[in-house]
């Protein structure tokens, strides 16, 4: 696959993605403009990625099934949102009103992973929209000196626990692949896993997250450091300078992963 293929079939995960974004806004359908000239398949002076691109449109959906080795981080990301589909895999589906697969560059080299949707969540289909997240966003914009969107952000839990309790064993267990398969599609250097739930999820552990917290770990031989998470900080500010140590210690670990 040449670089121009390469970029075709990235645009072409990045509309899924931005249809999946629209589904979850409540949108059910899209204008569609006929086209005029011939389609690239039929035109035989049309370039070959392009013709090749058409293909898996028209064959396979909005994308194609490239061969994982060729695909981008985008386009990889859309297929596990594609396997998720309208999930009904555990009883929190009942009460949801979008799912919350996560959101941000796909190519990241720093993913946060939190617990779950919250009320606010739920209702925009993003993750970490609520007061909860705009602590995180200060984190991400204000410490580590990144744009929210320059980073990847999801939850273990796809769907909004009730009354935003702790997700249940069978829930996480429904929903924990989907997470495995979006850190193996971005590959991030680093991930920060924010309270009790999100460490011990991934870092198979019975440890709280007071005693795990600043202390570097690994999941799948990427560097993990757990937290405490936002919606705790506004619970408990003074608690956010331990924080503030433990993202400087990410920020080190960013430059040494720049500099390697």
């Amino acid at each position: 696959m040449n670089d121009n293929e390469r970029e075709l079939l990235d645009i072409v995960a990045q509309v899924r993605l931005h249809l999946e974004y629209q589904k979850a806004l409540g949108v059910s359908s899209i204008e569609q403009i006929p086209a005029v000239a011939a389609s690239p398949a039929e035109d035989t002076d049309a370039p070959l990625a392009v013709k090749k691109a058409h293909t898996l449109i028209t064959k396979k959906g909005i994308i194609g099934r490239a061969d994982e080795a060729e695909q981008g981080p985008s386009a990889r990301l859309a297929e596990v949102r594609e396997e998720l589909g309208d999930c009904i895999r555990c009883k929190l589906h009942r009460g949801r009103k979008t799912i919350v697969f996560g959101e941000g560059d796909p190519s990241s080299v720093l993913m946060f992973v939190g617990e779950g949707p919250g009320y606010e969540e739920d209702q925009q289909g993003r993750p970490f929209v609520g007061a909860a997240g705009q602590l995180l966003t200060d984190i991400i914009v204000k410490g580590i000196k990144l744009q929210r969107e320059d980073v990847y952000i999801c939850n273990i839990v796809k769907c909004r626990p009730p009354n935003n309790r702790n997700p249940e064993p069978d829930e996480i267990s429904a929903c924990e692949p989907f997470l495995s398969k979006q850190i193996e599609a971005i590959k991030p250097k680093i991930i920060i896993a924010l309270g009790n739930i999100a460490a011990k999820t991934l870092l198979k552990t019975g440890e709280g997250i007071t005693s795990l917290r600043g202390r570097w770990q690994t999941y799948n031989s990427i560097p993990v450091m757990p937290t405490f998470h936002p919606a705790y900080l506004l619970r408990n500010p003074k608690d956010k300078a331990l924080v503030w140590e433990d993202i400087k210690k990410v920020i080190m670990e960013m430059e040494k992963s720049r500099k390697g």
